[in-house]
């Protein structure tokens, strides 16, 4: 029968009460670790929901592939169109509407889908050097409550398109 504060293990001496310490704080520090890292990303999945970072990527997409569609139509036809905007209004509090195309949206053949939670337009403006400048915009109000986010693109008379834009991703 092994003595107190002797190691039951036959040839083994005692644990030192600096290690029996040690493993006593981690094992009580692994829980609260999981509980730290648990809690920040339940706050950061509430501030950053994944449905709306996939809508976000969604608008991010479609408006590259919106400006992509208008340079193939002008290396086509020599003109940039100005299309939109479409849906008329903003989709809000991210509910798919039906995508109804305009005329000039159909000649470039820009199709996101039937149902789209953005609305997208394109504006050709002038540069002060005579240029055509486009600029593809996809708008759209995920939550609801009035405040429009815009990712933009920038497409120049070389065809050379600008990083997405964004306003108000959250929003």
């Amino acid at each position: 029968m092994a003595n107190p504060g002797e190691n039951s293990v036959s040839g083994k001496p005692p644990m030192s009460p600096w290690k029996k310490g040690a493993l006593v704080v981690a094992v009580l520090a692994v829980p609260c670790l999981t509980a730290v890292a648990g809690g920040a990303f339940y706050f950061i999945s509430r501030r950053y929901p994944a449905q709306d970072q996939a809508l976000s990527n969604e608008a991010r997409v479609n408006v590259l592939r919106l400006c992509s569609d208008v340079q193939s139509y002008r290396d086509e036809h020599g003109v940039f169109p100005a299309a939109g905007p479409v849906p008329k209004d903003v989709p809000r509090g991210g509910k798919a509407v039906p995508y109804e195309p305009d005329e000039n949206l159909k000649n470039i053949g820009f199709e996101p889908g039937e149902r789209v939670r953005y609305q997208y337009q394109v504006v050709v403006q002038e540069t002060p050097l005579g240029q055509a400048e486009v600029t593809c915009f996809a708008r759209g109000d995920l939550d609801g409550d009035g405040q429009v986010s815009v990712f933009s693109v920038t497409l120049d008379e070389n065809g050379m398109t600008s990083p997405v834009k964004v306003e108000r991703e959250e929003e």
